[in-house]
Formats: C-alpha cells, sequence, structure tokens
C-alpha cells in the first residue's frame, strides 16, 4: 500500500473554521493513522516530505519515502516506481483523510485496476492496479475521470477495469459537512466531537 501524507499541520486547511490548527493536526494524524492500521498486515509505503510525518511513518512500521518538491502526483509516482522496484506485483493506493478505512483490504484484485472515487465521482480516494498496468498520478479537481481514461490506457490484455463505490471509502474529510456526515460522526474520536459541540450548528 501507498498513502500519501502531507505535513500534518498543513493539512485539513478547510477545517480552519471547525478545528484550531493544533487539533486540525491530530485529526489529520488520527485519520492517516487508521488508513495504516486497516493494513497493518501488508507492507505498507508512505510518501512524505516532512520530518515529523516520516518519524510517525517509522514509527508505524511503515516505509518513509522522502520526495521534498515532487507534489502530490509526483510522489505518488515516484512511490509507486519505488514499489515496484522492490518486487511487488500490485499496489494500492489511498488517501490519508479516510475515516473509514476498513475495507482497503478488498480493494486490491489480482489482475484488475478497481477505482474508489469520493461521493461526488470527483476525486479518486483509492485506486489499486498490477504493476504492469501502472496509472499515472493525475489528483486535482476531476481526478476520478482522468484516472479512468488513464485506466484505460494501461490496462494490457486480460486487465479488467472496475469502478467501485464503497459506501465506506467514498467518504474523505475536508469540510464541516463532512464531519457532519453521519457515517463519520459515528466514528470520530470524543475529542473531535466535544468540540463540535462547543462550537454549536453551522
Amino acid at each position: 500500500m501507498l498513502v500519501p501524507v502531507k505535513r500534518f499541520t498543513a493539512a485539513k486547511g478547510r477545517l480552519a473554521g471547525v478545528l484550531a490548527d493544533a487539533d486540525r493536526a491530530r485529526f489529520a494524524e488520527w485519520m492517516a493513522t487508521r488508513v495504516l492500521d486497516a493494513l497493518h498486515h501488508v507492507p505498507t509505503y508512505v510518501a512524505c516530505d516532512d520530518e515529523e510525518v516520516r518519524a510517525w511513518a517509522l514509527a508505524h512500521g511503515a516505509v518513509a519515502l522522502w520526495g521534498p518538491g515532487l507534489g502530490l502526483n509526483g510522489a505518488v509516482d515516484d512511490g509507486v516506481a519505488q514499489i515496484a522496484a522492490d518486487g511487488f506485483d500490485h499496489v494500492t493506493v489511498a488517501h490519508a483523510d479516510l475515516p473509514r478505512p476498513w475495507s482497503l483490504g478488498q480493494v486490491a484484485v489480482e489482475r484488475r485496476i478497481v477505482l474508489v472515487p469520493d461521493r461526488r465521482r470527483d476525486g479518486t480516494n483509492v485506486m489499486a492496479f498490477p504493476l504492469t498496468s501502472v496509472i499515472p498520478a493525475a489528483y486535482g479537481a476531476g481526478s476520478f475521470r482522468r484516472h479512468l481514461d488513464e485506466a484505460e490506457v494501461a490496462r494490457t490484455d486480460g486487465i479488467e477495469i472496475e469502478v467501485r463505490d464503497d459506501p465506506d471509502l467514498s467518504i474523505d474529510v475536508d469540510t464541516r459537512d463532512d464531519l457532519e456526515n453521519p457515517l463519520v460522526k459515528e466514528v470520530l474520536p470524543a475529542w473531535v466531537r466535544t468540540i463540535q459541540a462547543s462550537r454549536g450548528p453551522a
């Protein structure tokens, strides 16, 4: 598994009006830890350019891939290349802000490219593919459609493409509305729920 993780103190900027800076960093780390824990039995790589994130990744048993200045897409492409060089034949790329990541282990399927879009079918929360059919990272607004197009180009004979609408993996957290999603509220740590309650409705 490959998980790109940005500096925790810079993460979740759109929650600035909901959580204080220190709380946003703590929340970003909480979600990223859940993603790593969901596939703790699988070799995991964390693409990062921050010393704190690198230390966190190593503490959780992941391989830290250092990629300053690469940006999200460059870091993912670099990480996929490293995983292939290390002898693996399949990779799952997952965002670090998935509060309900339990089904991550079911995404990788032999001889199949699997894309898991977000709830709006705009972004790509998770993708898995054989390393004989590498999908170049194309994150940003509208990434799901770009990744689907790239999958069509990348697939080789005998490789299927599956778009999976997973009710858990389709949820990421960027805004206050995301925090109010019942499926998100169900798993939020108590300290986040307490902050939300103290701030009242939007």
